[in-house]
């Protein structure tokens, strides 16, 4: 009995291991007594649902593949390591370089001012308070860009403040293709002004690279931004979200002097 005691001992290293419960959100070390993971505990989980379908990501995942603006070879590459262990680094450093208009992003009002941005409006001047709070996802007809009669049409409560509009650009899945497409949807100056001169609304969220319309990309910002009152939030990713009232929580980088910014955007039911 003591020499299969001691014959356990010693191969009890090599012996298969049985790992107890696992879940996706907290994965277990399947050998305590070596600390080495199973190739299943090395598949990184990416989502964009939470807590049981309660949290939204709606910020796009940044890829060399993704839109850039006027652009038919996408953002390509924006991320370098340039300190690595396996070169002998005590650890990895990467650095990156890309548009503040990239991606999701948010505009402040030095982006079509010039004297906004030589006095500071930059996107460390954006009021958090309208980033974050009770937001309407709505759907805009897949037709036509947001021109006033489409912005009545869609019947925005007076006291709704955020609003996301979701466009035939989710359907057409632009945000996912490479090249830049310059017949997305978006706002019409005359749609801008109605918003402006009708609604409460200080957050205005949308599906593609730019809040305006190709058509009008101009004189749409200038009406958004000339009050300094209205955020706008660019390449939202809104597939496959009901639309409805959520809580928006969205936050920019402290960009210090820049009139753009990317931003991390979620719903929360």
């Amino acid at each position: 009995m003591a020499f299969l005691f001691l014959l356990f001992l010693v191969l009890s290293p090599f012996l298969p291991f049985t790992a107890g419960p696992t879940s996706a959100a907290y994965p277990s070390v399947t050998d305590t007594a070596s600390c080495s993971l199973s190739n299943d505990d090395l598949i990184p989980i990416r989502r964009e649902v939470y807590d049981n379908g309660r949290i939204f990501d709606i910020s796009h995942r940044y890829t060399k593949d993704m839109p850039a603006w006027e652009s038919k070879e996408g953002l390509g590459q924006f991320l370098w390591l340039r300190a690595s262990i396996k070169n002998g680094s005590l650890a990895n450093n990467s650095e990156m370089k890309l548009p503040t208009h990239t991606g999701t992003h948010v505009d402040a009002p030095g982006h079509f001012y010039d004297h906004y941005f030589d006095a500071g409006f930059d996107v460390d001047t954006l009021d958090l308070e309208v980033l974050n709070g009770p937001a309407l996802l709505v759907d805009v007809p897949r037709d036509k860009n947001i021109t006033a009669e489409v912005m009545q049409s869609l019947n925005i409560p007076k006291g709704v403040r955020r609003v996301l509009f979701r466009t035939l650009n989710t359907d057409r899945r632009l945000m996912f293709k490479k090249e830049c497409d310059t017949s997305y949807v978006g706002f019409m100056k005359d749609g801008a002004k109605w918003l402006v001169e009708n609604t409460d609304i200080k957050l205005v969220g949308i599906d593609y690279l730019s809040v305006a319309a190709y058509v009008d990309l101009i004189p749409s910002h200038l009406v958004f931004l000339e009050s300094r009152e209205f955020i706008l939030v660019e390449g939202l990713k809104l597939d496959d979200i009901p639309a409805g009232i959520y809580s928006v929580h969205c936050l920019p980088l402290r960009l210090l002097g820049a009139e753009g910014s990317p931003i991390r955007c979620i719903l929360i039911k």
